[in-house]
């Protein structure tokens, strides 16, 4: 009986009672499947690699493991591309979904100002049109001022 009225729910919101429903069945999760299942990163290994470097705090405490499990409303703090990410966990899922899927696993705790994308890259030093790339000996001159302790080898 129940599957007649959950055929009548929308599929979005089908799919987030879903995901609300892993909630309670699971009390946790590895952080490497769970930052993989939220869509901090692209792939799982990336996740684990992100865990075992010591980018992720689970509630201030910094992790060396990707085999740690993260509980609901535990705060997720994430070093990811020159940019902090604070994230509180509020469910789980079996299977990676898509982006509104992956938003009903967190809730977003960090200030909108470091939610701004990473400042752009400084511009590259300019050349006077028409130089091309420089010589040999110029490239020697540039090496020699910028480090000036290793010229004299």
């Amino acid at each position: 009986m129940a599957n007649r009225e959950e055929a009548k729910i929308p599929f979005a919101i089908r799919y987030s009672l879903f995901a609300i429903r892993l909630l309670m069945a699971g009390d946790r999760q590895r952080i490497d499947k769970w930052l993989w299942h939220a869509r901090v990163v692209r792939a799982r290994s990336a996740a684990a690699e992100l865990a075992a470097s010591g980018h992720v705090r689970i509630n201030g405490q910094r992790i060396d493991a990707a085999s740690r499990a993260v509980r609901v409303g535990d705060v997720v703090t994430i070093a990811l591309d020159r940019t902090v990410r604070v994230l509180k966990v509020v469910g789980f899922a079996d299977r990676r979904g898509g982006a509104e899927a992956a938003r009903v696993l967190y809730e977003e705790l960090s200030p909108p100002a470091l939610r701004q994308a990473a400042p752009p890259e400084p511009p590259a030093a300019e050349r006077y049109q028409g130089t091309g790339r420089p010589t040999k000996r110029e490239r020697r001159a540039l090496d020699r001022l910028r480090n000036p302790d290793e010229s004299d080898l």
